[in-house]
Parts: C-alpha cells; sequence; structure tokens
C-alpha cells in the first residue's frame, strides 16, 4: 500500500492527509472547492513548520512529507491509483454514498474504501457500492496528529482481510486501533455525544458557567478537555448532526439540546465561525 487519497479538504481531512503522509504514504488530498485545497496546503505546510520548530519532526521528514502530499479537485484524477480512499466529507448519509458510489466507479478494484464517520452505517454506504466487502469506517480523532485512536468499523460485508489492512495501515500511522461491532454511535461518539448534551443541558439550566462545567470534568474527571469547548471544537452543527441521528436511531435519551439546536440555528457553531459556547474572535 503506497497510495492514499483523502477526500474533503476540511479540518478532519487535512489532519488525516497531514498524518498520512508523515507516515510516509503518498497522499492526494482532493476537494471540489479550490479555496479549501488552498486552505488545507497552507494549513498543513504551517503544521508541519511548527513541527520543525518544537522539535517534533526532523527538517528532512517534513520536507519529504510536504513532497508526498498532492492537491487534486478532479475526484477521478484524485483516486485512479489509490490503493485506499479515506473520506472525509460532512456527516450526511445521503452525501457520503454519493462519494462512495462515485468512488466506486472510479477506483482500481483492488482498492480499500474507508469513511471517516463517527456515527453513520458503513453497511449501508458499503451496500451502495459494488465492492461492500471493501468498504470500512476509520474514525479519526480531532486534531488527527495528536489523537492515538482510530475506532475501525466493519459493515456486515467487510471482509477480514480489509480489517486486517486497515489496522496495519493504522499501525503505520503510529496509531492504536480499536475494532467494533457496528452500531449507531460505535463507542465514542455514542458515550461523547450523552456527556455534551448533558452539559450543554447544565448549561442551559443554570447550574454553571460554561468555563466551570469544563473546568469541574477536567480537574474532577481528568478529561483532557472539557465537554462545551470540545463541541465548539468539533462544530456545533456536526454535534447536532451527530445527535440527531442518534435520537432517531437509539431513542429519548440522545434527544438534542434545545440550546445547542438554537445557537445552530444562529450560527453559533463553535471555533470555525467564531462564537459558540465560547467566543474566538
Amino acid at each position: 500500500m503506497k497510495q492514499i487519497s483523502v477526500v474533503g479538504a476540511g479540518t478532519m481531512g487535512r489532519g488525516i492527509a497531514y498524518t498520512v503522509a508523515l507516515s510516509g504514504f503518498n497522499v492526494n488530498l482532493h476537494d471540489i472547492d479550490e479555496s479549501n485545497l488552498n486552505q488545507a496546503k497552507t494549513s498543513i505546510e504551517e503544521l508541519l513548520q511548527k513541527s520543525v520548530d518544537k522539535g517534533f519532526i526532523e527538517v528532512e521528514k517534513a520536507e519529504a512529507a510536504k513532497n508526498h502530499l498532492t492537491y487534486e479537485n478532479n475526484l477521478q484524477q484524485a483516486v485512479r491509483e489509490a490503493d485506499a480512499v479515506i473520506e472525509a466529507v460532512l456527516e450526511e448519509i445521503p452525501l457520503k454514498i454519493e462519494v462512495f458510489q462515485k468512488l466506486d466507479r472510479y477506483c482500481p478494484e483492488h482498492t480499500i474504501l474507508a469513511t471517516n464517520t463517527s456515527t453513520l452505517s458503513p453497511t449501508e454506504i458499503g451496500a451502495s457500492t459494488n465492492r461492500p466487502e471493501k468498504v470500512i469506517a476509520m474514525h479519526f480523532f480531532n486534531p488527527v496528529h495528536k489523537m492515538k485512536l482510530i475506532e475501525i468499523i466493519k459493515g456486515l460485508d467487510t471482509s477480514e482481510e480489509t480489517v486486517r489492512i486497515v489496522q496495519g495501515l493504522g499501525e503505520k500511522m503510529n496509531k492504536e486501533t480499536v475494532e467494533v461491532n457496528e452500531f449507531p454511535g460505535f463507542v465514542t461518539s455514542r458515550m461523547n455525544c450523552l456527556i455534551g448534551n448533558e452539559a450543554m443541558n447544565m448549561y442551559m439550566e443554570g447550574v454553571a458557567s460554561a468555563e466551570d462545567i469544563d473546568k469541574a470534568l477536567k480537574l474532577g474527571l481528568n478529561h483532557p478537555m472539557g465537554p462545551l469547548e470540545l463541541a465548539d471544537l468539533v462544530g456545533l452543527d456536526s454535534r447536532l448532526r451527530n445527535m440527531n441521528y442518534l435520537y432517531k436511531t437509539l431513542g429519548e435519551k440522545y434527544r438534542p439540546c434545545p440550546l445547542l439546536i438554537k445557537y445552530v440555528k444562529a450560527g453559533k457553531v463553535g471555533r470555525k465561525s467564531g462564537s459558540g459556547f465560547y467566543e474566538y474572535r
């Protein structure tokens, strides 16, 4: 496995591309929006330079990673030689299915197709292709270059060979992997959405300030980041999509906090908008 394509140049896509390139693979990062690709290139190169400046990686390794990366806004061109594709588009099942049907047409027969989803069904996505045995979920965490875990979720028809290859890919990226049976929310998202939603309800009810809720969980429960600042980092719009899906599939306890719905309607979606539970301007 030498050539990896990443589809979607948002926060997760560029983080995955950075990490895969540092691991020695050739990476083709795709996005239909040329400006997103330009922003991703700037972001990745800035992160490489910061990693060198802080002594995390050597100059030679950063330069090699930069040379491993190409940026392409034509999907067919981006994936035509891929050994594996990692999709990182919006968490919407119709969009992911549309992307996977195109990947199925454009990719070589041997190509493994992975979705970076935090809640959605790799079985449903794989069933839309002619290669469901090669479709799998690889759930990365933000920021990708720092977070050690990849959740690997196999669909109903995913082959054991595909699981083994993806586990090996994770090891080459210096990640730990866990294998999860498909169920809405998997392990981490299911727990994280509950904690975050309850924190939002407590904030709405006036139990404590956002700062003190986050501080309590960081210092009292040893969480590295508070649930409200984490939701801002993930994006409140993304969190709401996850909550709506879990509410639909798992029931009442995942009903989204009314304040989350209100914030998203107001365009206050966290760090990327400059405002959420905190201000970032």
